[in-house]
């Protein structure tokens, strides 16, 4: 039977020295940069997605003048349903990105100018915080706003020209602003209406791509910074 003297020691009571805490953190780094890596890998499939689903619609469409315009519309929706499907892979990116951004400015920039002050006094507790609940820090409008400016705003641009391109040339080139207005009739659908629809949709998307982050700013893959800390707040 053990002595009585021969207690068992907490975790917590043992002293943690200087070396196995910057070893810690260095490992704790290369598994944050490892799953930011494995989540901004997934982002680029639905990108090449929209882009074959957006050129095969194209082709679609102008394969003969007897094809809808619809077909570029329908490329619309398809494409929203893969920036739909980005930004919520985006913001679990952006979930391990922050943790790597808190890291590299508040531990290893000091360690590197050799000036041991963090410019957060407390990141330690907000990173603690963090990877005991979890938070993402942009909402998904904010996430659809950063993947619109980057990617998918050129490829709706693309698809906006070109329907309008299929309009004027089919079935035969257009004559009067007129004659635009009624191809784009759709069933029982006016072609105003359908008109309006396009426009909103396009100034909706436009907003979104040049609003940024109202708490970070313009923030994107990499330049986003982690000052304003209330995004990582429970």
């Amino acid at each position: 039977m053990a002595d009585d003297s021969e207690k068992t020691t907490a975790f917590e009571d043992y002293p943690l020295t200087r070396s196995e805490y910057l070893s810690t953190m260095s490992h704790f780094y290369r598994g944050e940069i490892g799953r930011a890596d494995a989540w901004r890998a997934r982002l680029d499939p639905t990108t090449n997605w929209a882009v074959v689903t957006a050129g095969g619609m194209l082709s679609i469409a102008f394969a003969g003048p007897d094809h809808s315009h619809v077909t570029l519309l329908l490329a619309i929706l398809l494409v929203s349903v893969f920036l739909g499907f980005e930004a919520r892979r985006f913001r679990y990116f952006d979930v391990w990105r922050s943790r790597v951004r808190m890291l590299e400015e508040n531990f290893f920039i000091p360690i590197i100018r050799r000036n041991l002050v963090s410019p957060r006094e407390n990141w330690r507790e907000f990173v603690a915080q963090d990877l005991d609940h979890p938070k993402f820090k942009i909402t998904f409008l904010d996430a659809v706003g950063i993947r619109l400016r980057y990617n998918y705003i050129w490829i709706y641009l693309a698809i906006l020209l070109a329907w309008v391109t299929k309009l004027y040339m089919h079935p035969v080139p257009a004559v009067h602003v007129g004659d635009l207005l009624s191809r784009m009739r759709i069933g029982p659908f006016h072609g105003g209406l359908v008109l309006a629809s396009v426009v909103a949709f396009y100034a909706a998307a436009g907003w979104l791509a040049v609003r940024g982050d109202p708490r970070r700013g313009s923030a994107d893959e990499i330049s986003g910074v982690e000052r304003e800390m209330d995004h990582w707040k429970t």
